[in-house]
């Protein structure tokens, strides 16, 4: 069963909806909550893309596959899948950071953050500069 373009993106609101008012609630001292607990949605939303990332990889290794059939190759399909562990270790060290169970600095917090812009970047640039040449 696949999902309707207008199905993942209330899904994606539904997510952001509500860590947009736990952030609030939070900031605003209403709940006194755990900053773990406050990134959950962000967190079981990012765990379904991985794991749709992983299951859309898995299909490639059935004996029927055709890669002509695809509109993503393996190694777009790779990126999405770092892209998504630096953004799910960007939020782990900043709730680290903002929980204090370690003294992290700021700058180490947005190493994968770094990380993860330049990366978006370099594919930006190169599917411009792909299309381009077409």
């Amino acid at each position: 069963m696949k999902m309707s373009l207008a199905q993942r993106v209330f899904l994606s609101w539904i997510f952001a909806l509500v860590f947009l008012i736990m952030l609030v609630l939070k900031l605003d001292s209403k709940i006194n909550w755990s900053w773990f607990l406050i990134f959950l949605p962000v967190w079981t939303f990012d765990n379904i893309l991985i794991l749709i990332q992983v299951v859309e990889m898995a299909r490639r290794c059935k004996p029927d596959f055709d890669p002509r059939d695809e509109e993503k190759g393996v190694m777009r399909r790779l990126w999405y899948l770092a892209a998504l562990l630096l953004k799910l270790a960007f939020c782990l060290t900043l709730c680290f950071r903002l929980e204090k169970v370690a003294n992290i600095w700021v700058s180490v917090v947005c190493v994968p953050l770094w990380l993860l812009l330049g990366g978006a970047l370099v594919e930006l640039g190169y599917s411009v500069l792909h299309h381009r040449r077409d």
